[in-house]
């Protein structure tokens, strides 16, 4: 696992750590991020992890900070040896709109290619509340695709993948 911090040039001090998921900021923003999954996707398609699921081996979870304020975080879960997931990519409030997800995109992708995945792939929503993350992930090269790993087919989400 790496744990260097990536630098976004449009954002000098913005930091991309590996985090423990133990500060009060991270458990409040996962909290939230939890609360608007379930709001926007049925119970059954809301595949979001929650805090024990995050610290489960096999997940690498970051957090993106500029100076001491919680920006945004993100994670990758290693499905098998070629293949990675992404997970609980969220922007902080009020910082939407300023390259943070991008920013976290491009490190979870550098890091899966760091690990020698052939294939990264995710899930999320279909409602409108998810098109602009169906956006980024598009902007960054990923393509829709069938469900993969242990999802099945859902009118509700959308599986998008990206070739390393």
């Amino acid at each position: 696992m790496s744990s260097h911090t990536e630098e976004h040039p449009s954002r000098t001090g913005l930091r991309i750590v590996v985090d423990d998921l133990t500060g009060p900021d991270i458990v409040d923003l996962l909290a939230t991020h939890l609360a608007e999954m379930h709001a926007n996707s049925p119970a059954g398609s809301m595949h979001a992890l929650d805090l024990t699921e995050l610290r489960e081996p096999g997940i690498t979870f970051w957090s993106a900070r500029e100076d001491d304020e919680l920006l945004g975080c993100g994670a990758l879960k290693g499905l098998d040896g070629t293949h990675g997931e992404i997970k609980s990519m969220r922007t902080a409030a009020g910082h939407t709109g300023r390259g943070v997800a991008a920013a976290l995109l491009r490190h979870i992708v550098g890091e899966a290619r760091a690990r020698g995945y052939r294939r990264l792939s995710l899930e999320t929503g279909a409602a409108p509340y998810y098109l602009p993350a169906q956006r980024l992930y598009t902007r960054h090269g990923f393509q829709v695709c069938p469900p993969f790993g242990e999802y099945t087919d859902d009118p509700h989400s959308v599986f998008m993948t990206l070739a390393l």
